[in-house]
């Protein structure tokens, strides 16, 4: 008889974009792309406070480029709109996304031995639709969007499945994604994509530049 290594993970939670899926660029250009009427300078601050502020819903960011950048109210109709082009600009091109550097592995290798669940910003029946016609939903066991925030979905899942907090991993590109980890009493991994340039976490933060290296 083997003896084989316990495994450190109980369950792993992912953010999806820019952690499995190469597609926060993707979402970068659209925000861009929905405010271009108002000139360069707003586009650029557009999408340096989406770059900053990942994993947090498209209509908070919304709320906050009306309010402090155009000084204007974001009426319930407006938000509505933007979220609809919003929808239209990106979701065939995050199916379309390549998958992170190790993220199709790690999924294939894992998924029948660990709980693999996701934890993201995207609109819940959005990323449904999108993990769906990526083919992906075999691989979790279950897939939650905004606008469910991400310590309070973790917390579901604890509940629910009856995880200790210790045994369960968080891995996330977003200070969203840490905070919502630290929130939870979870472990957290952080995906930089420009390796090694400054992570968005604290100092100590554990940070990966893709998935290759994720070990568990």
């Amino acid at each position: 008889m083997t003896n084989s290594i316990p495994k450190k993970y109980d369950a792993i939670v992912f953010d999806f974009d820019g952690v499995l899926v190469e597609s926060v660029d993707v979402k970068t250009q659209a925000f861009g792309a929905l405010y271009a009427e108002y000139g360069d300078r707003i586009v650029e601050q557009v999408k340096a406070y989406h770059l900053l502020h990942g994993g947090v819903s498209r209509f908070d960011k919304f709320r906050y480029y009306h309010e402090v950048l155009l000084g204007k109210t974001l009426t319930q109709e407006e938000e509505l709109r933007l979220g609809n082009l919003f929808s239209q600009y990106v979701e065939d091109a995050v199916v379309d996304a390549v998958y992170v550097s190790g993220a199709y592995d790690f999924l294939e290798n894992t998924y029948q031995s660990i709980p693999l669940f996701v934890a993201s910003g995207t609109p819940d029946q959005e990323l449904k639709r999108i993990v769906s016609r990526r083919k992906m939903s075999h691989y979790f066991v279950s897939v939650h969007g905004s606008p469910a925030q991400k310590g309070d979905i973790i917390q579901s899942i604890l509940s629910q499945y009856d995880f200790a907090s210790d045994r369960v991993l968080m891995v996330g590109d977003a200070i969203a994604d840490y905070e919502g980890a630290i929130a939870a009493g979870v472990k957290f991994i952080g995906r930089v994509m420009q390796y090694p340039k400054t992570a968005p976490f604290p100092i100590g933060t554990i940070v990966l530049p893709d998935l290759v290296e994720l070990v568990i």
